[in-house]
């Protein structure tokens, strides 16, 4: 579990965020277009940024939470800068996807759903990813990896590691 989120530094984007709602503050679906916002600003919907609209929306913060943790595209936990989705669906699966994504996780040191300390990448299995020809398949932002094999993985993340 990461961390709270450090208020005092992020202020700017708390101002930005506030300055969103004043700008919406009459319009329907007032609470997923703040949301989406925040977590565009933050990277993540932290339970700090989420006490905030709380309070700016004076919608209790059990409603708040509830919708943040529903909606997929709403993430409690900060994400990498690149985000990779390993298929898992029935081709993928069958071609050897567990191995790679195992491959993933001793590489990046994390484990499915988790990202890297220096925020790097965040790792992910996904469902079919429409490539069943290419299995095993992952995506890496919106680069698609098909064929793959375990021992091509260190090369394809170096492509994506900021410090080389």
């Amino acid at each position: 579990m990461a961390k709270g989120l450090d208020v005092r530094a992020n202020e700017k984007n708390f101002i930005e965020l506030k300055e969103y709602i004043d700008s919406i503050r009459h319009s329907q679906g007032l609470l997923m277009q703040t949301l989406h916002k925040a977590q565009e600003i933050f990277g993540y919907l932290p339970i700090e940024v989420q006490k905030f609209i709380s309070t700016e929306l004076d919608i209790p913060l059990s409603e708040v939470y509830g919708v943040t943790t529903f909606y997929t595209q709403f993430s409690t936990e900060p994400k990498g800068k690149h985000k990779i989705g390993v298929c898992l669906g029935t081709a993928c699966y069958v071609k050897g996807a567990q191995q790679i994504l195992d491959k993933l996780s001793k590489e990046l040191k994390v484990e499915v759903g988790q990202t890297t300390k220096d925020n790097l990448f965040t790792l992910e299995a996904t469902r079919c990813l429409g490539c069943c020809g290419l299995a095993p398949v992952m995506m890496i932002d919106q680069d698609v990896y098909g064929k793959l094999d375990p021992k091509n993985i260190p090369e394809i993340l170096a492509k994506y590691n900021d410090r080389g």
